[in-house]
């Protein structure tokens, strides 16, 4: 390893190693944690019952998939890898894609988790209760057991997983769909790749991945353009290029099962709905970004908030980033879940928008991969997405309050959360104590 090579890995999350704190601080950590999930109801522990159950259920992977060849689509041939944060704990999604005569052929993957959890175990009725998972630093608190959650269900490399398909023809030009299937399948996931691999893999002509993870960016970075000329909100204008293709994959994915259960099917669902500010509310979050130092609204975007907060974003002093975005997500309204999706989604200027690509993770994203399997809702889908609302809202509210805290005695949450906790008994070895 060269020096330049041993000062970029010193500089990552393993070459620091974990954040050392001495036993009193983590019992300090361990307190506050608990005090939270009293306050936001967050179930910690899983009940035997489900355990077991997930258990069970988890326990010949390799014979659910064979047995489940004839009735699924063997994708297991076509070159598929995942890209996560390098601390990701399970893999809901996967891509594979490849040019045809009229455009891309997209092919998003994402965990069959429905084979296991179905509405009559006890393990939906727990997932129901819990609403998402809720990630603090150094801390995950599943919505299912993690039997499932990071393994079988987990679109791990190197192994065959059981998955819930959406195939997508998209046109060159216009970029709409030209033709959407959904349907079970069997995939083989190549890699694990990292946000950081992807960078370096579309950069060297002789990586791994880099003709896939490249027609994968042109596409990603052409829907990215067509969404904010359509007047979608974008908020992080520097994003790179693997969170680029990344969200444009999902988002594309997302909008092709929301189209399926709404206009094909007309099945109620769990709908990810965003209000849109009043026209006050947006003049005041214009007014005050306009009042910025060194920042200017283009005199022609004044008409459409958000294209004159996208334009804005493009040319303003990076100093000056940050509060762009807090004057306009002061004036936001929550997006919620609901069961009708009429009102659209504002910040995406999505007629129609719903959840379908993390069903590991988040409760509106089981139900659906359950209702567009088996075109049943679940009894009570406008209370769950009332519920799901609520949850999210707290989990958020937990990761807050918990990522202050960390601050008040001291630890970086951002470090905490990608580099871990160490707990060591001499204080002498603690790079922190209580």
């Amino acid at each position: 390893m060269t020096d330049r090579d041993e000062q970029a890995y010193a500089g990552t999350a393993e070459g620091q190693g974990p954040v050392r704190i001495d036993e009193e601080l983590a019992r300090h950590l361990a307190n506050k944690r608990e005090e939270l999930f009293e306050e936001f109801e967050i179930r910690n522990e899983f009940p035997s019952e489900v355990l077991e159950e997930a258990e069970t259920r988890a326990a010949d992977p390799e014979g659910d998939i064979e047995s489940e060849l004839e009735e699924r689509r063997d994708l297991r041939e076509l070159t598929t890898w995942t890209t996560d944060p390098a601390d990701a704990q399970d893999f809901d999604d996967a891509i594979s894609i490849e040019r045809t005569e009229k455009g891309y052929r997209l092919w998003v993957h994402i965990a069959d988790v429905t084979h296991y959890v179905t509405p009559d175990t006890a393990m939906w009725e727990e997932a129901t209760k819990r609403g998402n998972t809720v990630y603090l630093p150094a801390c995950t608190i599943h919505m299912l057991p993690p039997v499932l959650a990071e393994t079988v269900c987990s679109l791990v490399p190197n192994e065959d997983r059981l998955a819930h398909t959406v195939e997508m023809h998209i046109n060159g030009e216009t970029l709409s769909h030209e033709s959407i299937e959904i349907y079970k399948s069997v995939i083989h996931s190549d890699a694990r790749q990292t946000y950081n691999d992807c960078e370096d893999r579309l950069d060297d002509s002789d990586a791994p991945l880099h003709a896939e993870n490249n027609l994968a960016y042109e596409l990603a970075e052409r829907l990215h353009e067509q969404r904010k000329e359509d007047g979608s909100l974008v908020l992080n204008p520097k994003r790179d290029r693997a969170h680029t293709i990344i969200e444009e994959c999902m988002l594309k994915a997302n909008k092709a099962v929301t189209h399926e259960l709404q206009w094909s099917r007309g099945l109620e669902a769990m709908f990810r709905v965003h209000p849109q500010p009043t026209p006050q509310e947006w003049d005041e979050a214009l007014t005050e970004i306009q009042e910025l130092d060194g920042v200017s609204i283009p005199g022609d975007a004044w008409d459409d908030p958000r294209k004159a907060v996208n334009a804005t974003l493009e040319e303003a002093p990076g100093r000056q980033l940050n509060k762009i975005q807090w004057a306009v997500m002061k004036v936001m309204p929550r997006a919620k879940y609901m069961s009708d999706p009429f009102g659209g989604h504002h910040a995406l200027n999505f007629e129609i928008y719903g959840h379908f690509t993390s069903p590991i993770r988040r409760l509106s994203d089981l139900v659906n991969h359950w209702i567009i399997y088996t075109n049943d809702v679940p009894e009570g889908v406008a209370e769950l997405c009332d519920h799901a609302s609520d949850k999210q809202k707290d989990a958020e509210t937990c990761e807050r309050i918990y990522k202050d805290f960390l601050e008040e005695v001291g630890l970086d949450p951002h470090a905490v959360n990608n580099r871990g906790i160490e707990v060591v008994e001499d204080a002498e070895d603690a790079q922190y104590t209580a």
